[in-house]
């Protein structure tokens, strides 16, 4: 390969990489958590720890009378 193919190709390397390693991170980290995050409200009450798990989507555990 020419160094000058070497350059044309560069562009639709770097789109095709860029697309391979953000469907790998969505695969690998994929949204755990709820929007907004965890609340004051919620770590006053639970703890931060424990505020954190109820904050996961498939709830593992249901917070009392915070509408999780």
């Amino acid at each position: 390969m020419k160094h000058s193919d070497i350059a044309q190709d560069k562009p639709m390397m770097k789109k095709v990489a860029k697309d391979a390693v953000k469907s790998h991170e969505k695969r690998m980290h994929g949204k755990k958590y709820r929007a907004g995050g965890k609340t004051n409200l919620e770590m006053k009450t639970l703890g931060r720890g424990m505020a954190k798990v109820a904050n996961q989507k498939a709830s593992v555990r249901k917070v009392p009378k915070s509408g999780i």
